[in-house]
């Protein structure tokens, strides 16, 4: 299953459906963590081939599984995890 934009010339068709999931990453460089959600489309080219394609906040992006990239520190090193592993870490240190 491809998860990028296509090549421009086989454009999908028909949207089989649209989910959103949401994820957890953690930079093994920097130590940052963040929390995104995002709406997957699941298409299909003409000739049934499937495409998945995400965005984020509405805007199209690649995949965040392909190639996870730190917003922080644009390194290539990023562990993803299901949603809410960023947020119950950071209410488990103690506030200053």
């Amino acid at each position: 299953m491809k998860h990028e934009s296509g090549n421009g010339k086989d454009m999908p068709h028909s949207t089989r459906e649209t989910v959103h999931e949401a994820y957890s990453f953690a930079c093994m460089k920097c130590g940052h963590g963040w929390e995104q959600e995002y709406e997957i489309q699941h298409l299909e080219y003409t000739d049934g081939r499937p495409l998945v394609v995400y965005y984020e906040d509405g805007k199209r992006v690649p995949s965040p599984l392909t190639k996870p990239t730190c917003r922080f520190c644009d390194a290539h090193v990023v562990r993803i995890m299901r949603s809410g592993r960023v947020s119950k870490a950071e209410a488990a240190l103690p506030h200053h």
